[in-house]
């Protein structure tokens, strides 16, 4: 019974039931640049920068309303994230508008704690595809789930991976292969920042497109950097113009980088009764 109805669906039904979904917020989805334009060493170059994804950046700690959708349910959430670059995270859920804390989820690279404050059960599993969808009801990688969150999300293929180019908008559209993968990647020339990214899933017809918006100008260790404080993730099934069956939006509301100067660790509660999630 457990395996079926997983503690984070009930907080986020908690979470509708106090708060509503009245203000619940899809993706948008804007059209790609599509005019083909000669691939220059400009544009190559101008790839190497942006894949760099703000270096300097490596802690987040901030507030943000995270919007979950599903093929069966819509949910508003708001989060405490915290969060180290490449390591581990960290979310409290809270709901309703005294904001009661209703869950507290834990990531690792290879480890997922979800704790079911209102009940004390903790579910502990790996950090694995199927349990973040098991779970969280987010189909995604950890790398990009917690990149996602960061707003920055590195690009590992090296500047010659890039294969074609096209614009239209102000952007540009970067084609990136590489080894039996190919993803899209949305260039803003002028402000020198990803928008955003597409990519098949292995063994799919489903693409998945990550969006990111409103970016902010921030200082960090003396130096400026663009940050959007609204990141969007859709999942579609990989027919033309279909309407996406999963998503995420997150949106800022505060945050402070590079302020984690430990690691998160994370210290299990005590007497909750254990669950182990197999996926």
């Amino acid at each position: 019974m457990q395996r079926r109805h997983p503690f984070i669906i009930l907080a986020l039904l908690v979470a509708l039931a106090l708060t509503g979904c009245s203000d619940f917020r899809s993706v948008q989805r804007e059209e790609l640049p599509s005019s083909e334009t000669t691939l220059l060493a400009e544009h190559t170059e101008l790839y190497r920068e942006v894949a760099a994804a703000v270096p300097i950046i490596h802690s987040l700690d901030g507030y943000a309303d995270v919007w979950v959708k599903t093929p069966s349910e819509q949910h508003k959430v708001f989060c405490n994230i915290r969060l180290q670059r490449g390591g581990a995270s960290r979310m409290v859920v809270s709901a309703g508008f005294i904001g009661l804390p209703v869950a507290d989820v834990f990531l690792t690279r290879d480890s997922l704690y979800v704790h079911d404050m209102l009940r004390n059960r903790l579910y502990v599993g790996s950090n694995s595809a199927a349990s973040l969808e098991k779970m969280l009801n987010i189909k995604s990688s950890y790398q990009l789930l917690s990149e996602s969150l960061l707003g920055l999300v590195t690009l590992h293929e090296p500047p010659s991976a890039v294969t074609a180019v096209k614009q239209g908008g102000g952007m540009l559209l970067l084609t990136v292969k590489s080894n039996d993968s190919e993803k899209e990647v949305v260039i803003d020339p002028i402000a020198r920042t990803l928008n955003g990214m597409m990519f098949k899933e292995p063994n799919s017809d489903a693409v998945t497109e990550v969006r990111f918006r409103n970016f902010e100008a921030v200082m960090v260790e003396g130096q400026r950097a663009l940050v959007p404080k609204e990141i969007e993730v859709a999942r579609y099934s990989g027919v033309p113009n279909s309407t996406p069956t999963h998503t995420l939006v997150i949106a800022y509301d505060e945050r402070r980088f590079n302020t984690l100067q430990q690691p998160l660790r994370y210290t299990p509660p005590k007497k909750a009764k254990v669950l182990v999630i197999k996926g």
